[in-house]
């Protein structure tokens, strides 16, 4: 027997009804003691195949990071890019907006108009893309998704020219509305020049569907931000040193809305990496017009609901304000 087994031996058991562990065990203990105490509570411990001991924070468990980054990737430029093409109608109502209070009235109260009755159809109309060209290119059918784009553009020039006719009753509308004369006649005339503009932007909101299926939009940024830039200079110049006065606003939003719908076209026609999905103009795209109807529609009808729900508190107090002004 050893000198440190009669040592152990020798010591006596402060706790009799206890076993108490050997020397070697209380080392064990007290480094794994000392590691559980060295971990953070930020921090998971587990050990791989190979028994080798990792470290892993407990939020990986719960967030892909790098998922969350790549998804944080695509999404801040299209919030760039849409935030571009709606400061184009928001500076022309700025501008006509010094005019006057009762210009400022029409214009707002037109800008809330397109945004319901236009924007919200085209935008919806255009969702039917996503479903169309995403299944298309993950098919690996990528001429299709030019004739989904063309179908899609057929279809947004029929409802555009619908809603124009609407447009064209505005002033009725608002009178049925309870609103006042002059500020319904002020909106209904700064919605007949807005007209030239909604066709421009049905066409640029399925580019952009098409250009997002392919994961293309870091050239969206730069390709708003030119027409939004541009739009300042334009408005200011035909409201302040033309004589259009009012009607300069819209005017100059159908012109920035062109320039951005041409741009975006240059690219898909030009770009090498459309060559695969963008073939030329087809009459083959007329064979999906109803294929594309069934999923346009409710897609249309389900944005314009939402835009509604945005914008009725708001249309409904600016009509409250316009009234105690008018």
């Amino acid at each position: 027997m050893s000198v440190e087994n009669v040592a152990a031996e020798a010591t006596p058991n402060p706790h009799p009804g206890e076993i108490q562990p050997m020397n070697g065990e209380k080392a064990n203990m007290a480094a794994t003691t000392a590691s559980s105490v060295s971990e953070t509570p930020l921090s998971l411990a587990t050990h791989d195949d190979n028994g080798i001991h990792n470290t892993e924070r407990w939020w990986n468990k719960i967030l892909d990071i790098d998922e969350a980054k790549h998804q944080l990737m695509f999404s801040l430029p299209m919030i760039l890019t849409n935030l571009f093409y709606y400061s184009i109608t928001l500076v022309s109502v700025m501008v006509v907006g010094h005019l006057g209070e009762l210009q400022l009235a029409g214009s707002t109260l037109a800008n809330s108009w397109f945004s319901v009755t236009g924007a919200a159809v085209m935008v919806g109309l255009s969702g039917a893309l996503e479903t169309l060209c995403g299944q298309g290119f993950g098919a690996k059918e990528y001429h299709m998704l030019g004739i989904y784009l063309q179908g899609s553009c057929i279809i947004s020039f029929i409802f555009s020219v619908i809603i124009s006719i609407i447009w064209f009753y505005t002033e009725h509308i608002l009178v049925f509305l309870h609103q006042s004369q002059d500020i319904a006649r002020t909106a209904a005339l700064y919605m007949k020049f807005l007209v030239p503009g909604l066709f421009a932007y049905s066409i640029l909101q399925n580019m952009l569907r098409f250009l997002q299926t392919q994961s293309v939009v870091m050239p969206l940024v730069i390709l708003s931000a030119i027409p939004a830039l541009l739009h300042v200079g334009i408005a200011y110049g035909l409201v302040e040193w033309t004589g259009l006065n009012f009607i300069g606003g819209p005017i100059a939003t159908s012109i920035s809305m062109w320039i951005s719908m041409v741009l975006l076209g240059l690219y898909v026609i030009y770009a090498n990496k459309f060559q695969n999905t963008w073939t030329g103009f087809s009459m083959q795209s007329f064979h999906y017009l109803l294929t594309h109807m069934k999923l346009a529609l409710p897609s249309a009808a389900m944005v314009w609901y939402d835009f509604l729900n945005v914008f009725s508190p708001y249309f409904s107090l600016l009509m409250i304000n316009l009234r105690k002004h008018s």
